[in-house]
């Protein structure tokens, strides 16, 4: 079976998937069954994780079939250690989401559970998968999925956000199916991703591939100003939909960075760092200023996360005479794992709030505290984290980035080290707004607490917050060989 983890961690959820899609008269067996799916395949995740060798910079637990031979394309997969903490991350997020919907999706209940189960294993596939064409049709696959999540559970935009989001992810994507195309040819007929490694390339085919992948990723990540779509699905999406897309979606335009831009093009990327330094920043200062000014609770934490994921792209790019920063790269995607912790329960605390109220307002809040103390106290260790509090996942990886950059570009430093200031004050702010002072809403006056499955849901996001935190080392020390693999791959020059 150890040969097999990561096809069981892909094909799992998505059988699952489909057999809870059959399940659509009864509505309890259906949520049951999907649970079990996304429990099972979050199982075989850990076993990944545990089974992982972190002093090993090869590719682990691989899997080579031939797919379509006459193109000498392959079902690849494998796992280093910057892609498998995120197919962890990707499998425990799905448990959380599936338990969230149990009461709250009331129509279409198979149709909902099978289309989060299927988008997890084609996102785990994205993370693990060594050949370009299986990435590729992973990766678009995805979007299927969250396409009808937005669209058939969302709100009243909710069509509009959806066409938005897939048209903005597909015309990047096809740019990044063009490089790929150009990457077969060059490579005499190859898709294997670390074989393009090697591949010498002229700067300005670098730049041109730069540009493909860039625009792909870019818009996943989001950066600014491929972002606006972000704003839009966040507010449209069901609390499920909007805990997936920022714990997860987000997380893949960073991890292409990492495994396709970085290694293939390096010396592209050397010429461009110091514009993507400029756009991260940019990410970082002015989306967290358009945060301050949002009056509605989901927008705010999703300009929130676009600034947060510029810490992200700003440690991609760090270099120092023509190397990169280990902290800075090690900074983002711890950043990009406690993201995916802290965003996640930030959507369901909102969630919880909008399932008794029925708005998103800032304004039409008041004195939940007084109302639901247990819900406050748990809100708050999320909004400290989302402020970057130390003891908490959101200070490490933010932390390990200006540490890098304090090396590399002190200016960078002081402009995201101040930022974090701007991000702990729209945060408090909405917190103090939205918990404290006196009920003065009739629908406030009537909200309980809350239930054993929501405190369940949250008690679990606050240990991982806490255990991040406390102990980021669990997932630095597995990733670190790897990352020093890709800083030496990035460090050579490919002309």
């Amino acid at each position: 079976m150890m040969n097999y983890l990561l096809s069981l961690t892909i094909w799992t959820p998505i059988v699952f998937g489909l057999i809870t899609l059959l399940i659509n008269k009864n509505d309890c067996l259906a949520r049951y069954f999907a649970l079990l799916g996304s429990i099972i395949a979050f199982l075989f995740s850990l076993l990944i994780f545990f089974g992982f060798d972190s002093s090993a910079t090869s590719m682990q637990f691989q899997e080579m079939w031939p797919w379509v031979g006459s193109l000498n394309i392959n079902y690849h997969l494998g796992v280093d250690g910057i892609s498998m903490p995120f197919v962890v991350l990707n499998n425990f997020i799905t448990v959380l989401v599936i338990l969230a919907g149990f009461k709250v999706i009331k129509h279409k209940v198979s149709l909902y559970n099978s289309m989060f189960l299927m988008m997890t294993g084609f996102i785990s596939g994205s993370f693990c998968a060594l050949d370009a064409i299986l990435f590729y049709v992973f990766f678009e696959a995805m979007l299927i999925p969250m396409y009808l999540i937005i669209g058939v559970w969302g709100s009243s935009n909710r069509v509009y956000a959806a066409i938005k989001f897939f048209l903005y992810t597909l015309i990047g994507s096809l740019l990044m199916l063009v490089a790929l195309i150009y990457l077969y040819f060059k490579s005499n007929g190859n898709f294997e991703i670390l074989s393009y490694y090697k591949l010498p390339l002229s700067i300005t085919a670098q730049t041109l591939i730069f540009i493909a992948f860039f625009m792909s990723f870019a818009v996943k990540v989001p950066m600014w100003p491929l972002h606006t779509w972000l704003p839009d699905a966040h507010p449209e999406a069901p609390t499920g939909g909007s805990m997936v897309l920022a714990a997860i979606t987000l997380k893949i335009g960073g991890y292409g960075f990492l495994r396709f831009i970085l290694p293939i093009v390096p010396d592209a990327s050397r010429e461009l760092a110091g514009l993507m330094v400029v756009l991260s920043l940019i990410a970082i200062v002015y989306i967290g200023l358009v945060a301050v000014v949002q009056k509605d609770m989901k927008k705010l934490v999703a300009y929130s996360s676009i600034s947060h994921m510029g810490f992200v792209t700003l440690g991609c790019f760090l270099f120092a005479n023509g190397t990169l920063n280990t902290w800075a790269v090690e900074g983002a995607i711890t950043q990009m794992i406690s993201h995916g912790f802290v965003s996640a329960a930030m959507f369901f605390c909102i969630g919880v709030m909008y399932d008794r109220v029925h708005s998103r307002n800032i304004a039409d809040y008041g004195g939940v505290v007084n109302k639901m103390p247990v819900f406050a106290a748990f809100f708050m260790l999320f909004a400290m984290a989302n402020s970057g509090l130390p003891g908490t996942s959101g200070f490490a990886g933010e932390f390990m980035v200006i540490m890098g950059a304090v090396e590399t570009n002190f200016v960078a430093a002081i402009l995201a080290g101040l930022t974090l200031i701007l991000g702990a004050g729209y945060t408090l702010w909405m917190y103090k707004r939205v918990v404290f002072g006196d009920v003065v809403n009739s629908h406030v006056a009537e909200m309980d607490d809350v239930s054993k499955r929501e405190f369940l849901i949250l008690a679990i996001l606050a240990i991982a917050v806490i255990v991040m935190g406390v102990c980021p080392n669990i997932f630095v020390a597995k990733m670190h060989a790897s990352v020093e693999q890709l800083l030496t791959q990035v460090t050579l020059s490919k002309i």
